[in-house]
């Protein structure tokens, strides 16, 4: 059975990942934006698998609930 971290262990070891690759697992849910295109915010869960955005591969990067704007 797979163990559920705590909160505090959980930020601690995400504390680090301010960006990831297409292709790889979300470390962390919440809310991502692709390189290219930071106005563009999606919503991925733990262990989701990056995709391209537009077809084309790309950096995630993590998103603070503050810093998005609802336009």
């Amino acid at each position: 059975m797979k163990r559920i971290a705590l909160l505090k262990e959980r930020k601690g070891a995400t504390a680090g990942v301010p960006s990831t690759a297409t292709g790889s697992h979300c470390p962390v849910s919440g809310l991502w934006s692709p390189d290219h295109d930071p106005h563009t915010v999606l919503s991925f869960f733990e262990g989701h698998v990056f995709p391209a955005f537009d077809g084309v591969p790309t950096v995630w990067r993590r998103r603070s609930a503050g810093t998005v704007s609802a336009n």
